[in-house]
C-alpha cells in the first residue's frame, strides 16, 4: 500500500472521535524513523486528532505535536497554518514548545494619521463608558485623559513618588520614564478590562490591535508589555473574545513571553494563555491571581494548593524572592550556589513538590497617604473589603476543591485569617476552610506593629494608610479578629506554622524598629520560630538548603503527607 494510501486509510480509521479514534501515538511514531512522506502523513494525522471530539484525543495529539523534535521547518510552519484556534493555545500551553509553530502577529495597518500612541490611547479610552461605572475606574479614566508628564510635574512640585525595594522614596524628575503617559492610559484600560462589557468595547474599537502595535514599539518597557499583557489576561476571562485574540496575533507572543527568564513576565503570560485554555483549564484567573506552578499543561495531577499572600508593601513575586546577596561579604558563596531564585515558590517548592499547584495574589498596599489616590481607595484598602474580593477570586481559581496550605507574610496573615472567619460563615465558601490543612506565617502582627506607632508620630513624613493604621498596637479590631479566628481554628484542628524576626528592619535613612515584635507574632497556636533576620527578608530564604525555606518545606510535606 502506498504511503499515500495509508494515510486516507489513518483518516478514515481515526476519524475525529469515538473509540477508533484512541490510536496510540506508538502506532504512528514510527514515521518518524521513515521517509518525509511518511513523516508528513503523522504529522497531519496529529493535526486530525488535535481536532477530535474526543477530548483525551485532543490532548494528546497536541502533546505529541509540541513533544516530537523531528518536524522539519516547513512542517511547524504547516502546523502554524493548518492547526484551529484550541490546538494553537494547546501548543502554547506546552512545555519547551517550538515557536516555529506559531505564525507571528498580522501585519498592523498603516497609520493615517500623526498621532502618537498616547493620543490613540486616549480616543480608546473616551469611548469607553465613562458615567454609571466603579469610582476607581472612573477616576484612573480621568487622571490618563487630563495628566500629561508635564502637568504631573507641576502638581507633584517636583518629585514623584514611588514605592521602592519595600519602602517608599522619592526621585527627581529627570527620571521620569518618557512613557509615563502611555502607563497612565495602559493602568486605566487595566481597570476598564476588568469589566466584561468594557472588554467588548474595547475588541469592537480596534484595541487589541493597538496594544499589538504598543507591544511591538515597546519592547524596551517591561512595564509597558506587563500592563498589555494583563489587559489581554483579563479579556481572555470572556470566551467570546477569545477568537479575536487569536486573530490579533497574542498567541505567538504570550508562547514567547512564557520562555522569559523573568518570573514577571512570565507568569502575566501563564494566566492569559491558561484564561483562553478553556479545553485543559477549568478555572479562570482574575485579575491579581497568578500560577506559579504548573504553568503549562501537565499530565501529573493535581493533588494539593498552595496559596501565597504577600503583605504590605508586598507583591506577588517580589516578597518571595531569594534574599538578595551582599556580593562583597557572601562572595565565595555566591560563587558556589545555583541561579539566584526571583520567587522562590516557583523555583525550589515546585522542584520539590511538582504534585502542587503554587498560586500567588497580588493587591496594592500602601505605607502612606502621600500620593494621588483613588477617592474610595480608603475603604477598598481595608482587611474587611480585601478579604470579599479576594475570596471571589479565589473562588474563581478552585481554591477549596483541593486540600490546601495559606502561606502568608505581615498584614497578609491578617488578611489569611479574615478570609477563613469571613469564609466560615458562607455556606457558598465553607470548602475553603474545610480543606485548609495548615498555614504558615511570616511575621504576622496578630496583636499589632509598632509601625503604626512610629507613623502616627512622624506624620509629617509618612502620612500612615488606613493598612498602617488597621495595624496599631492591641487595635480592638485585631483583638476582635484574632480571637474569633482561635476559636475555629482550634475547632478545626489547623496545623500553624509561625516565623517571627528578632532584627530590626530599616527604613530610609532615619528609622530603624522591630516592625512585629516577637510577642506580636505569636499567634497562641502552633509553632513560632524567632529568626535572625529583619522584617523584609523573613520571608525570603538565603538559599534553597537554609533554615527558613527547609522548615516551611516540612511544614507543608507534612500537612500534605496524605496528599502528597
Amino acid at each position: 500500500m502506498s504511503v499515500a494510501a495509508y494515510c486516507v486509510f489513518c483518516y478514515r480509521k481515526i476519524g475525529t472521535s469515538g473509540p477508533a479514534s484512541k490510536t496510540p501515538w506508538n502506532d504512528i511514531k514510527q514515521f518518524s524513523t521513515f521517509d518525509g512522506d511518511d513523516h508528513e502523513c503523522a504529522l497531519w494525522l496529529l493535526l486530525k486528532r488535535s481536532q477530535s471530539e474526543d477530548k483525551a484525543v485532543r490532548l494528546q495529539a497536541v502533546q505529541d505535536l509540541a513533544s516530537n523534535s523531528h518536524w522539519h521547518d516547513y512542517q511547524y510552519g504547516t502546523v502554524a497554518q493548518a492547526c484551529d484556534q484550541r490546538t494553537a493555545i494547546g501548543l502554547a500551553r506546552s512545555k519547551d514548545v517550538d515557536l516555529r509553530f506559531f505564525l507571528p502577529p498580522p501585519p498592523l495597518p498603516k497609520i493615517k494619521t500623526d498621532y502618537p500612541i498616547e493620543d490613540e490611547l486616549r480616543l480608546l479610552l473616551v469611548s469607553l463608558p465613562q458615567t454609571g461605572i466603579d469610582p476607581c475606574v472612573q477616576y484612573f479614566t480621568s487622571l490618563a485623559l487630563r495628566e500629561s508628564s508635564q502637568t504631573l510635574a507641576a502638581q507633584r512640585g517636583g518629585l514623584w513618588c514611588f514605592g521602592g525595594n519595600g519602602l517608599p522614596y522619592c526621585e527627581t524628575l529627570s527620571k521620569i520614564p518618557s512613557e509615563t503617559v502611555e502607563l497612565f492610559c495602559l493602568q486605566a484600560l487595566v481597570q476598564h478590562s476588568k469589566i466584561c462589557s468594557h472588554c467588548d468595547k474595547i475588541e469592537a474599537k480596534g484595541g487589541l490591535q493597538l496594544l499589538q502595535r504598543i507591544y511591538q514599539q515597546r519592547k524596551h518597557s517591561a512595564k509597558i508589555q506587563r500592563n498589555i499583557i494583563r489587559i489581554i489576561g483579563n479579556m481572555a476571562l470572556d470566551e467570546h473574545l477569545h477568537s479575536s485574540i487569536v486573530r490579533a496575533g497574542w498567541v505567538s507572543v504570550l508562547a514567547e513571553v512564557m520562555k522569559s527568564p523573568h518570573v514577571i513576565q512570565s507568569s502575566h503570560a501563564s494566566r492569559a494563555l491558561a484564561n483562553l485554555d478553556r479545553d485543559a483549564v477549568k478555572e479562570k484567573y482574575l485579575d491579581g491571581v497568578y500560577v506559579l506552578h504548573p504553568q503549562y499543561r501537565s499530565s501529573q495531577p493535581i493533588r494539593a494548593d498552595i496559596l501565597f499572600i504577600h503583605g504590605l508593601l508586598g507583591a506577588a513575586f517580589k516578597t518571595w524572592r531569594q534574599q538578595d546577596i551582599d556580593q562583597h561579604l557572601d562572595k565565595k558563596t555566591s560563587e558556589g550556589e545555583e541561579g539566584y531564585s526571583q520567587c522562590w515558590p516557583k523555583t525550589w517548592l515546585a522542584s520539590d513538590c511538582p504534585s502542587l499547584r503554587i498560586i500567588s495574589v497580588e493587591y496594592d498596599t500602601h505605607l502612606s497617604d502621600w500620593k494621588a489616590k483613588c477617592p474610595v481607595e480608603a475603604h477598598r484598602k481595608s482587611i474587611a473589603f480585601r478579604s470579599s474580593e479576594l475570596l471571589d477570586k479565589l473562588k474563581a481559581a478552585g481554591i477549596g476543591e483541593r486540600p490546601l496550605v495559606w502561606v502568608s507574610h505581615s498584614m497578609g496573615g491578617l488578611l489569611v485569617k479574615k478570609m477563613l472567619v469571613d469564609a466560615s460563615k458562607n455556606p457558598e465558601m465553607d470548602k475553603i476552610v474545610n480543606n485548609t490543612r495548615g498555614i504558615v506565617f511570616y511575621s504576622v502582627p496578630h496583636h499589632g506593629s509598632r509601625l503604626a506607632e512610629y507613623s502616627i508620630n512622624a506624620r509629617y513624613l509618612l502620612f500612615p494608610s488606613v493598612e498602617v493604621k488597621e495595624l496599631s498596637k492591641d487595635s480592638p479590631a485585631l483583638k476582635e479578629l484574632n480571637d474569633e479566628f482561635l476559636s475555629f481554628a482550634k475547632d478545626k484542628k489547623f496545623s500553624v506554622l509561625s516565623f517571627a524576626e528578632t532584627l530590626p528592619t530599616h527604613i530610609g535613612s532615619m528609622i530603624k524598629l522591630h516592625v512585629v515584635p516577637v510577642e506580636s507574632a505569636d499567634l497562641g497556636i502552633g509553632d513560632l520560630i524567632p529568626v535572625d533576620v529583619n522584617h523584609l527578608n523573613i520571608c525570603k530564604p538565603k538559599k534553597k538548603d537554609a533554615f527558613l525555606y527547609q522548615r516551611t518545606l516540612k511544614f507543608i510535606q507534612d500537612v500534605l503527607a496524605q496528599e502528597l
